[in-house]
């Protein structure tokens, strides 16, 4: 039987040419899940502004990242969390942004310098820099982020957004003395910054002490000028009401009462110093009633 010597001499063909054995089979790498569904949120974001489809389709990416190895796609999962993140503030969410971010972070201390500075950014934009002052502090405080390139900025991100609008002025100065991300002239710079913003705060505290003392004032003055009112219309009254007896009547009950309960006898010589008081009493008295009457008599 004869070989067929030229099959077995011909080189294989496949349909781009020729294989040879000393060229490596090149396969094209698989794109991941995960990058199909970024392309797809970012397009849902900024092209259809569709802020819930955009969301939908991060967190069905992160989920899937969640599968492959650590650290295999991380500058993905930023990408990721940086759109999910513009989502949930057009959607006006924003109070749900860091719970979101960390369900995929799990810890403060892994959160990307990217991620963690738009944080900073959304929560002192809407006036609420204390829901990330315990997680900025602790990404801060972990030694594994101290080299990293963004330390310093978001160490002066986080006293400029963070610590100085809530008033946490010996933490901002322990941060500026104690980072060596600071530079001498960048330390002056922002100590100037924590002094300025005491001496406000001195000011306004000043301030509220001076107005709570004037509304003090104010409210005693007040209940002075109630308590004079009240004695002038007393004052009134019992003038009123000796205008309406007549004058020795009036005197003579005075008498009267006087006898009855000091129990004293006006024939006794000591008696006579307190019947001339009384006396004395009773002729003021009428003087002052008759001034009474002249003032009532000259308004009519």
């Amino acid at each position: 039987m004869k070989s067929d010597s030229s099959t077995s001499a011909a080189p294989l063909r496949g349909a781009g040419g020729p294989l040879r054995s000393s060229e490596p089979v090149r396969a094209s790498p698989a794109r991941a899940p995960a990058v199909d569904l970024l392309e797809e949120a970012a397009d849902l974001l900024v092209v259809h502004l569709d802020f819930r489809a955009a969301l939908q389709a991060c967190d069905r990416a992160c989920r899937a990242l969640a599968e492959e190895p650590a650290g295999t796609s991380l500058e993905v999962k930023c990408s990721l969390c940086v759109v999910g993140i513009q989502a949930l503030a057009e959607m006006d969410r924003w109070r749900e942004v860091l719970c979101w971010v960390l369900q995929y972070y799990q810890v403060p201390e892994k959160l990307p310098p990217k991620v963690l500075e738009l944080c900073i950014l959304l929560y002192s934009k809407m006036q609420e820099p204390g829901a990330v002052l315990d997680v900025v502090s602790a990404w801060l405080q972990d030694p594994a982020n101290h080299d990293l390139p963004e330390y310093g900025t978001l160490a002066e991100l986080h006293l400029q957004r963070v610590l100085l609008p809530l008033g946490c002025l010996s933490e901002a100065e322990e941060l500026v003395v104690s980072s060596a991300a600071f530079g001498e002239e960048q330390q002056l710079e922002l100590l100037q910054a924590i002094y300025t913003t005491r001496q406000q705060q001195k000011q306004e505290h000043s301030g509220t002490k001076e107005a709570q003392k004037l509304k003090q004032e104010g409210t005693l003055s007040h209940k002075f000028q109630s308590l004079l009112l009240l004695v002038r219309q007393l004052w009134d009254s019992a003038v009123s009401h000796f205008f309406s007896l007549p004058f020795k009547k009036s005197l003579l009950a005075a008498l009267i009462l006087c006898l009855l309960v000091v129990r004293f006898d006006p024939a006794s010589p000591s008696s006579l110093p307190f019947l001339y008081k009384l006396a004395q009493l009773f002729h003021w008295i009428q003087r002052a009633v008759s001034s009474r009457l002249y003032q009532l008599h000259v308004r009519d």
